[in-house]
């Protein structure tokens, strides 16, 4: 097959795929499920034909790509609302993915024949969830979700993949290698953990440092640069024995919570790499997969599927969560939308480079999993959420016709204000405010119009004003206005 030909299938694939997550936003289908369904269509066992059984391969570009999802996703990951979750959310990523692991294996053993061992493996493969399903789920239906929830979930689902790749090697460590102690597994836990929060805050602040001080001649260096820190965080992570998945992941909380030269582009340049990425490693993984070697194992991934969706999620929210002040219905909720996605197809190639002999019954089994886990809760995400009553309506953030770039040694930053009834702003024209010269109006948006600021224009309640100010004078404005309406209330 020449070089033309093979760019020519991999741009058509990705075209395909990008063109049918239209149906993945009007239909609420998880977009994972279509980009799988596309790599096996093109598959040897599909009408494309594509002969590709390289589980190396496969993993080499899962774990690429798990690095930057994960790094985009700790980009955008807003701190000020984690923040009152990250107790709930290292609980949920560590014991719960546990609990998850136990029950599945538990069940493995008494009612699929498998050992306790050869179990965990296979509970520790299907213990990460992938949220990113659950709110492109919701996004398509425009809801959203109350309180904690978002937060908790988007926390989760980023940090409880390290727990999983380290279970799923230990449990083949405890397999392959029988001179291996339980206790020996603690210690390297507790050692990943350390090595890789500590790598992923140097990296992170790193990464800040150089955007901010290396004054690069093209803008364009920017993502580069950020890409260079991600593959640092995680070989060199990996290279101490620690978690190079948590780093990477800690990294991006790190540097997504400081301000740093052109930090919108980049974080704009790793969200459609991020896409890239998922698509890539879904077609590949579709690709692996022999849809022919299904069947056999339907009525053993049902059976796995119904302990981890009914039995083991359940079990692990509820528990984890007892002491918190989540309502029953909240923790209901939890338990049914954890989804999950490619990162237990990719850990389930793991077995298969190990040589295990149930190496590809735990493959196929956890492809059928993913796959009931994806159509079942997937499909049902919406209703639960409003039978529960935790939904609400999505709150579409404007797009407005002006953007900032913040530069090294320039402190002011774009901010958005809004003007709520009974406001001294209300009713009065700018001149009258008396603002600031730190306080500069750039734009007025009004219901679906934006207006150009001048002294002369009158302000109404409803207004969204887009000021340039810099953190101190517009905390102060924001208190003054405060203050002004809690007096008006209680007049």
């Amino acid at each position: 097959m020449s070089f033309e030909v093979i760019l020519i299938i991999a741009a058509g694939l990705l075209l395909v795929s990008v063109l049918v997550s239209k149906i993945s936003d009007r239909s609420g289908i998880p977009a994972l499920l279509l980009f799988l369904g596309i790599g096996m269509l093109a598959g040897s066992d599909g009408p494309g034909g594509i002969y590709f059984d390289d589980p190396s391969l496969t993993q080499f570009i899962g774990i690429v790509a798990l690095n930057f999802i994960l790094f985009a996703g700790g980009l955008d990951t807003q701190w000020k609302d984690v923040r009152p979750v990250l107790k709930y959310g290292i609980v949920l990523s560590t014991l719960g993915v546990f609990i998850t692991t136990l029950v599945v294996g538990i069940t493995a053993q008494y009612l699929l024949g498998f050992t306790l061992l050869q179990g965990l493996l296979l509970g520790a493969i299907v213990s990460s969830t992938d949220a990113a399903a659950v709110f492109s789920i919701l996004r398509s239906k425009s809801l959203g979700l109350k309180g904690k929830l978002r937060p908790l979930l988007e926390l989760e689902s980023g940090s409880n993949d390290p727990m999983a790749v380290f279970l799923t090697v230990g449990m083949i460590q405890l397999l392959t290698q029988p001179e291996t102690q339980v206790t020996d597994l603690i210690g390297t836990f507790f050692l990943q953990i350390i090595v890789g929060a500590l790598c992923g805050f140097f990296f992170g602040k790193l990464l800040v440092f150089l955007a901010n001080r290396i004054g690069l001649g093209f803008d364009g260096l920017y993502p580069v640069l950020t890409l260079s820190i991600v593959f640092l965080a995680y070989s060199v992570t990996n290279t101490l024995y620690g978690n190079g998945f948590l780093a990477v992941y800690l990294a991006g909380i790190v540097a997504g919570h400081q301000d740093f030269v052109h930090r919108r582009s980049v974080i704009r340049f790793h969200d459609g790499a991020a896409w890239l990425m998922q698509i890539t490693m879904f077609l590949t993984l579709g690709l692996l997969v022999f849809p022919s070697e299904i069947p056999p194992i339907i009525t053993t991934g049902l059976l796995v599927a119904a302990s981890l969706i009914f039995l083991a999620r359940p079990i692990s929210i509820f528990l984890t969560l007892l002491p918190t002040n989540f309502t029953f219905k909240e923790k209901a909720f939890l338990s049914w939308v954890g989804l999950r996605g490619a990162v237990p197809i990719i850990l389930a190639t793991y077995p298969l480079l190990a040589g295990l002999s149930q190496a590809d019954a735990i493959f196929n089994i956890v492809f059928f999993v993913v796959l009931t886990s994806a159509l079942l809760q997937g499909a049902t995400i919406p209703y639960a959420a409003k039978w529960l009553g935790v939904d609400v309506p999505v709150v579409k953030k404007p797009i407005y016709p002006i953007e900032f770039t913040p530069v090294s040694g320039f402190k002011n930053e774009l901010k958005e204000l809004a003007i709520q009834a009974g406001s001294f702003m209300d009713g009065r024209t700018i001149v009258e405010m008396n603002l600031p010269q730190e306080f500069l109006i750039i734009l007025i948006a009004r219901e679906n119009e934006f207006i150009m600021p001048s002294g002369g224009i009158t302000l109404h309640a409803g207004d969204t004003l887009i000021v340039l100010s810099d953190k101190d004078t517009f905390g102060l404005v924001e208190y003054n206005l405060k203050s002004s309406l809690e007096k008006s209330l209680h007049s």
